[in-house]
């Protein structure tokens, strides 16, 4: 190995083989053997990388990427079917809830036997004993069998003897998203604590936000290869453009435009079956996309750039004073922000009947970070103030952001400083030249 790495994995393979019937008992084996069958499974293909010592590094991607089976190679609970792994230093690792503990024995007996599992002695465990306790916050519990446990309290008493046992390579896998938020907090705080004591760390996590508060590095592995590796913003940025896309592919009768308009579906019908869409269908939204600066379509934007809606409609009869607005919302459901022609005092677009339009919305800059959202469009009489065609849930699409700000939307802002000078005295009053 080489001196400043704590792990290195040379062209590790591994392979599954997956059962389409198989027989569990002699008389299965003997009288059915032909059922027999399975499928040669690669979940990891050829992998390889490198962890230093001292440093924290996060696994990354899409469920069965080959994440778990790679830490549970490192843990030496399964072998590789070829290729190599060294690891050098006492190994500490969360793989699996509870694993370990038996569910008769109390949660002081089994601090001891998972503590002499990871290799200390029994003078070391008695030296610990009472800090892990302390960790775990179980005290009131600690004498109970462990089966009486919830998932919650395994968790603080797996996480508080891994900690303890002064491992020089700690392994994780999902095991932070168990327990409350202060415990989860508490957990970070100590991680962070042993990792600048030189503790290497991997964790395997699908929230990319713990792996960049805790990690040097991330390595995305995709369908059993390692895809990229590096900085975790940088990433992680790729992989949710990657995951985004992927979406976008997968979408069924999926275009790049959404259409009700067409023999078998017209706007009206599709009102009445569409719980997230009403109104009295005497203008109809027929098509609605967005593209870029280009005038490229596309689902997929990041923060700053230009971003533009293009919306077609059909009016079935005269309307005067038409209102027309746009409304942007997370998927959780909270709306953030809207805005419509009367507000922005764009009143002249008088619709005369059976005619057919369109109408942009620009934005020069999306001002939205990391997420998904959804568009909301609707169009209204402002004289009789009816929902012509007000459809809540039009369009979803993605933005990613280069930048670690947090939240839904940028603000645009600048720092200012200046120092105060001795002896004078500080009247609230700023006067600050922007020049």
């Amino acid at each position: 190995m080489k001196p400043g790495n704590a792990i290195e994995v040379h062209n590790i393979t591994k392979k599954f083989k997956v059962y389409v019937d198989r027989g569990r008992t002699l008389k299965e084996l003997t009288l059915f053997s032909k059922r027999r069958k399975y499928e040669q499974r690669v979940v990891l293909d050829d992998i390889s990388f490198e962890v230093k010592k001292g440093e924290a590094v996060g696994l990354i991607g899409h469920n069965g990427c080959g994440k778990s089976t790679t830490l549970k190679l490192l843990t030496r609970i399964m072998y590789p079917d070829s290729g190599t792994i060294e690891m050098q230093g006492r190994v500490s690792s969360l793989i699996e809830l509870g694993a370990g503990f038996h569910p008769d024995m109390s949660g002081r007996q089994n601090i001891y036997t998972n503590a002499s599992i990871f290799g200390l002695t029994r003078k070391e465990i008695d030296a610990r004993v009472d800090k892990i306790i302390e960790f775990s916050e179980l005290e009131a519990f600690i004498d109970n069998p462990v089966r009486t446990y919830s998932s919650g309290m395994y968790m603080r008493l797996a996480f508080a003897v891994a900690i303890n046992v002064d491992a020089e390579i700690l392994l994780i896998d999902e095991i932070l998203a168990v327990g409350d938020a202060n415990f989860q907090i508490k957990c970070f705080n100590k991680l962070q604590e042993i990792k600048n004591n030189g503790t290497t760390i991997v964790i395997v996590s699908h929230s990319l936000g713990q792996i960049e508060q805790i990690c040097d590095k991330s390595i995305w592995i995709n369908n059993g290869k390692v895809k990229l590796e590096g900085k975790p913003r940088d990433v992680h940025f790729e992989y949710l453009n990657y995951m985004a896309q992927n979406r976008e592919n997968k979408k069924v009768k999926k275009e790049e435009s959404i259409d009700t308009n067409n023999e078998n579906l017209n706007a009206d019908t599709a009102m009445k079956l569409n719980k997230k869409r009403w109104g009295n269908a005497k203008v109809q939204i027929t098509k609605i996309w967005l593209t870029n600066q280009d005038n490229e379509r596309r689902n997929i934007f990041i923060t700053g750039d230009y971003m533009r809606i293009h919306v077609e409609y059909q009016a079935n009869i005269q309307i005067e004073k038409p209102v027309i607005g746009v409304g942007f919302w997370t998927l959780s459901g909270q709306r953030f922000y809207g805005s419509n022609t009367q507000m922005d005092n764009v009143m002249d677009i008088g619709m005369e009947a059976g005619e057919k339009g369109y109408f942009i919305y620009d934005i020069e800059k999306i001002p939205f970070l990391t997420g998904e959202y959804q568009l909301e469009v609707a169009i209204e009489d402002l004289l009789t103030c009816e929902q012509l065609d007000y459809w809540l849930d039009a369009l979803r699409f993605q933005v990613n952001s280069a930048t670690r700000e947090i939240g839904i939307s940028k603000v645009e802002h600048k720092w200012i400083f200046e120092k105060i000078k001795e002896g004078a005295e500080d009247d609230g009053q700023h006067n600050i030249n922007d020049n």
